[in-house]
């Protein structure tokens, strides 16, 4: 199976983020320079991404000053416009319904992750066990250090370690049946994955590979460092900021 569609969850404002959104979108917000939108945009297309819908609603003017028709990125993008906020269901809903080929499976991203790891992986695996959904998870880092301790006696200090369990990624391979199944608003999250869980249409693959989501401004930091170090920012071309 090769996917070439996928739907970018771009509309949310993320009062947590500001000041980066109180006139940006929280796809636009600049890390290591470059708005999120493009770190998605630029990976998708290396895998073989031929058309991102995105579902945009705050500011949507700029998404799609930056965006443009996607050729930059080495893809085709549309727009599906939020006339009010449908919540992160809704509006996959409303983007999945301006994919080229309706009929065809397709990926979808929350517009607040960035990431690397090989989506081949994630595909082939999602064709494997024809599922309805596969959900790409992260190991969870604790946002808070924790104490080593031997009895009462302290040993020592682990800042933000990785914990035995996985979250949600943001990242999932869909069925292109399970666009009916989406709320017209509302969270998926809340209705159609539980559903699909419950009847043991969904499938888990483990991401190995960098991965952060941008939820605070603490985040945007953290993965400016991260980014820069490993090499990662994006060419002049993409960026919004001289960082």
């Amino acid at each position: 199976m090769v996917i070439e569609q996928a739907v970018i969850l771009a509309g949310g404002q993320a009062t947590r983020m500001r000041p980066y959104t109180d006139d940006a979108p929280k796809a636009m917000v600049p890390v290591a320079g470059s708005p999120i939108l493009g770190y998605q945009l630029l990976w998708l297309a290396r895998h073989g991404v031929k058309q991102a819908v995105l579902s945009v609603g705050y500011r949507a003017d700029m998404i799609r000053a930056y965006v443009g028709d996607g050729s930059r990125f080495g893809l085709t993008a549309v727009y599906a416009y939020e006339d009010e906020p449908l919540g992160r269901g809704g509006g996959m809903k409303l983007a999945a319904r301006e994919l080229g080929d309706p009929a065809g499976h397709f990926l979808a991203l929350n517009g607040d992750v960035i990431t690397h790891f090989d989506l081949g992986e994630l595909v082939e695996q999602h064709a494997r066990t024809n599922v309805g959904v596969t959900i790409a998870l992260s190991p969870y880092r604790s946002n808070w250090g924790v104490v080593d301790i031997e009895g009462d006696v302290v040993r020592g200090f682990v800042q933000s370690p990785v914990l035995p369990y996985w979250i949600n990624s943001g990242i999932y391979a869909m069925a292109p049946d399970i666009v009916a199944m989406l709320p017209d608003k509302g969270d998926h999250e809340d209705s159609t994955f539980p559903l699909l869980a419950e009847q043991g249409r969904m499938r888990a693959y483990r991401i190995d590979g960098y991965w952060r989501g941008i939820d605070t401004v603490k985040d945007v930091k953290e993965a400016t460092t991260e980014l820069t170090e490993q090499g990662y920012e994006l060419s002049a071309e993409f960026r919004v900021t001289g960082a």
